[in-house]
């Protein structure tokens, strides 16, 4: 069967030639991906395009632990990494710093980040990181800073609303993330890439003159699908919203684990996506829980305390599981 490739992915195939930085090369290569067509004709083409991946990520990875390291590579921790991108001076070091214990500099002129700087969140019983990263503009791009971008489990897109230009911050951040393939409109299987579920849009700056008004032309200018809200770092009612919102943003939920004939464990629990089940839960506990598993009861979301259910019930946020294998 005919591969009928397709002229973007000729183009990406191009790049990949040329590339020559692994992440140049990985980049092309998601490119390749997601732009091949996918019937039985391209199966193998497929298969070995995400060997390629794997094999360069890997070797990435390798390299970082041997002391080669990636200054824009930020190491995960917590219950997710949310990545702060904008153009300069719109409150991203802010942000960072009211919420964690970075040490942030918050200055009136541009590119005062110049490398990743990650801080920790708290929110109720968990930890979210944030990584304040270096400005984006029009037409510029720090190298490097796309694979952190990318690497994000989640994207604060951050706008000045006090701003005369924040509807073309806007703009100008979704632009450059698109033409880096960083923003596509659908996921692709084994990309590294965030589509609008993955972002929220933060109007800074609130308690500044204008910013309200500003914001009623944001409320309406911003495109479909993306979640918008705003905050100010010196109202503390903004400041908890937001946190909320980046909770609810990255898709997650806790699970309390509670042993039989035993208190619940509520001190730190399971982090798992949203949609996960009893089976999922068994596998985060012990990978050979799954196999074992003989019965489980929640307290919760379930009708009654304790109730017994079936491996694939569907497991809600703060839901106590007790697991008997």
């Amino acid at each position: 069967m005919p591969a009928n490739l397709t002229l973007q992915y000729l183009e990406a195939e191009e790049v990949f030639r040329n590339a020559k930085t692994a992440n140049e090369k990985i980049a092309a290569l998601e490119d390749m991906l997601a732009s091949i067509p996918k019937h039985k004709g391209t199966e193998k083409l497929q298969a070995d395009i995400k060997r390629r991946l794997a094999r360069l990520r890997d070797e990435s990875e390798r390299k970082a632990k041997a002391g080669r390291r990636d200054p824009f590579l930020v190491e995960k921790h917590g219950a997710g990494q949310v990545a702060i991108v904008g153009f300069p001076n719109v409150g991203k070091s802010a942000l960072v710093g009211v919420f964690t214990r970075a040490k942030v500099e918050v200055a009136p002129y541009p590119f005062a980040t110049a490398l990743p700087v990650a801080g920790m969140m708290e929110y109720e019983d968990v930890l979210i990181q944030l990584v304040d990263l270096p400005p984006i503009t029009e037409g510029e791009f720090v190298p490097g800073l796309a694979g952190a971008i990318r690497n994000a489990d989640a994207l604060l897109i951050t706008i000045d609303a006090s701003s005369d230009d924040c509807l073309d911050q806007l703009d100008g951040t979704l632009l450059q993330l698109k033409e880096k393939k960083i923003l596509r409109d659908d996921l692709v299987e084994g990309l590294h890439h965030h589509t609008a579920d993955t972002c929220l849009i933060v109007a800074t700056k609130m308690d500044i003159e204008g910013a309200e008004d500003n914001f009623e032309l944001i409320t309406e200018y911003v495109p479909s699908g993306f979640r918008l809200v705003s905050v100010s770092v010196e109202a503390g009612e903004t400041l908890e919203l937001l946190r909320q919102s980046v909770f609810d943003l990255l898709g997650i939920i806790r699970i309390y684990s509670k042993k039989p004939g035993h208190d619940p464990e509520m001190n730190q629990p399971f982090i798992l996506n949203r949609g996960s089940t009893v089976v999922d839960m068994a596998e985060a506990v012990h990978r050979d829980f799954p196999s074992k598993l003989k019965s489980a009861r929640v307290w919760g979301s379930a009708r009654f305390p304790g109730q017994a259910v079936p491996r694939d019930c569907v497991l809600e946020d703060k839901d106590i599981v007790e697991l008997r294998v």
